[in-house]
């Protein structure tokens, strides 16, 4: 069952990963066009360009870089804490404090 659980997982991101890309795709076509657009044109789509095309864009992209720490911080799991590795990292501090500086 959780090979299940965990496969399904897999497509689930894999499929919302797509999703953001396609948005983060499309919606930069009017950010081009009001680039590239002639500059009478521009007064007609600029608020919808600032205020809709580009924030959608900014946060899509956010998403599908940073994604996985704001699904980290909204899960209910406890975060599994990583081992330390070096050996300086294990001592206490009063462990440090007591013995002579190298």
């Amino acid at each position: 069952m959780a090979a299940s659980a965990n496969t399904a997982n897999i497509v689930n991101r894999s499929i919302t990963r797509s999703v953001f890309r396609w948005i983060h795709l499309v919606f930069i076509i009017p950010i081009l066009g009001y680039i590239y657009s002639p500059f009478d044109k521009l007064p007609s789509y600029s608020f919808r360009t600032r205020f809709i095309f580009v924030p959608i864009m900014i946060l899509s992209g956010l998403w599908m870089w940073k994604g996985h720490v704001v699904r980290r911080l909204i899960s209910k799991r406890p975060r599994v804490a990583q081992p330390r590795t070096r050996p300086c990292d294990l001592r206490s501090a009063d462990d440090a404090a007591a013995s002579p500086a190298v």
